[in-house]
């Protein structure tokens, strides 16, 4: 009879196997295959760590969890990071962690404003809303996507407490102003690194220079966990204030399946409850449960060690889109970035001049019916959402930019699974559609 080890070694064997022959990409075939925008991009060692985690069969968060955790947290060069069950849920977190009593007159309340931008994805503003406070919306800048410098000087105002801004596309903002800003009038700082992972600004990694950043793993993300986020922090009382939130709202810390790490599990005295109190049912925020399961995290593991090479293949896709589509800048605005940005992107952005013979529906659904995919930049101009018109923010312009990207710009992917036959699909598809102009 073969033991646990045997067939654990058999199981994995046999995965390896299994994925090697089922789980490859076949021959792309133009005009056929459909050349997606981003996907999941993996192989056997994903199958292999996902397995052993379900032969575990610890279900909730456990050693994996902790191990990517650790990872991601090297990777970033911070103290902390701290996984949850989407990148929506790490924004939330991020947003609810300030409006903590634990930061005392640093606490955000209902009213007070968060500057962000209206060109964005729904989840980086959803929490300020959430929390009850009040979104002050920028424009921004065409070529870069990213907050117009004017206007984030012009939305500063008395209640103004936080900046959170994503890095649009992976495309890094400038980090030199905002934090600069954000120190001159002790404003909190979120970094929406959900689309950036593995950027850079002057060498030093995007999610590493806020309060507080998150991480989004979503499949079309830089690593994918299917579902997964994570909130990153280098300040320890945030990590604390996250960890509460993201686990019902509780005062311990204790790991799953741990008790008494503080040493005195029966000895608090807090709120009105009786001294003595069992420490892990003492709740100091209300919070929720947005936690990762091992499965998910073991997925995640294996991932992280793929990271470089996938921020590589991002760069060079995007690369070989850029220089490709330098012949038709008589009609597209194409992506630009700052000095001092290298960004892993997370898509190749395309917007149509205004004397451009063709409309951005035109040329989208052209793409589309050759089977390339594409997408809007996110939710276009925010406030113009069904989900958000009669919602209470504060607009600093007439947001021309934004308004002109909802209505003329578009993007196509540069994911790890775009391969240089797809790649030469697509610009061919491009050809054909720009030879009568």
């Amino acid at each position: 009879m073969k033991n646990e080890k045997q067939l654990r070694d058999e199981i994995i064997k046999l995965t390896s196997e299994y994925f090697s022959e089922f789980h490859v990409d076949k021959t792309f075939v133009p005009g056929e295959d459909y050349v997606r925008y981003s996907g999941r991009f993996f192989d056997k060692e994903e199958g292999k760590s996902l397995i052993n985690a379900a032969l575990d069969f610890w279900l909730t968060a456990g050693s994996y969890a902790n191990e990517l955790e650790k990872k991601l947290a090297k990777y970033l060069g911070l103290r902390h990071s701290l996984l949850t069950n989407s990148g929506s849920s790490a924004n939330l977190l991020a947003m609810t962690a300030l409006t903590s009593e634990k930061l005392g007159n640093r606490k955000l309340v209902p009213g007070d404003e968060v500057i962000t931008v209206a060109a964005g994805f729904p989840t980086t503003v959803n929490p300020i809303y959430q929390n009850n406070l009040v979104p002050v919306y920028c424009d921004v800048e065409l070529g870069n996507y990213n907050i117009k410098p004017e206007d984030l000087e012009q939305s500063i105002s008395d209640k103004t407490k936080a900046i959170f801004l994503a890095h649009t596309l992976g495309n890094p903002f400038n980090l030199d102003l905002i934090t600069e800003i954000a120190k001159k009038h002790d404003l909190w700082l979120i970094e929406d690194n959900c689309d950036a992972l593995g950027s850079t600004w002057n060498g030093a990694l995007t999610g590493t220079f806020g309060d507080l950043s998150t991480q989004s793993f979503y499949p079309p993300h830089h690593i994918t966990l299917g579902e997964g986020g994570a909130v990153n922090t280098n300040q320890p009382k945030l990590k604390k204030i996250v960890e509460s939130f993201r686990d019902w709202g509780r005062d311990c810390w204790c790991e799953s399946g741990q008790d008494n790490t503080c040493g005195k599990r029966f000895k608090w005295e807090l709120g009105n409850l009786p001294k003595g109190y069992d420490h892990k049912y003492i709740y100091s925020h209300i919070g929720y449960n947005l936690k990762v399961t091992d499965l998910q995290a073991a997925v995640g593991v294996a991932q992280m060690d793929k990271l470089p090479r996938f921020t590589d293949a991002r760069k060079e896709n995007h690369t070989f889109f850029l220089d490709t589509f330098k012949k038709y800048k008589e009609y597209f605005i194409l992506p630009k970035k700052e000095d001092s940005a290298d960004p892993s992107w997370f898509g190749f952005i395309i917007t149509l001049k205004k004397d451009a013979p063709f409309t951005r529906n035109q040329i989208v659904q052209y793409l589309e019916e050759s089977k390339v995919a594409t997408r809007m930049l996110f939710g276009g101009n925010l406030t113009k959402q069904p989900a958000y018109i009669d919602k209470n923010h504060r607009i600093v312009s007439d947001l021309i930019n934004t308004n002109y990207i909802m209505n003329n710009s578009f993007w196509i992917g540069v994911y790890p699974g775009i391969t240089e036959g797809m790649r030469t699909y697509v610009v061919d598809v491009f050809d054909d559609f720009m030879k009568p102009y």
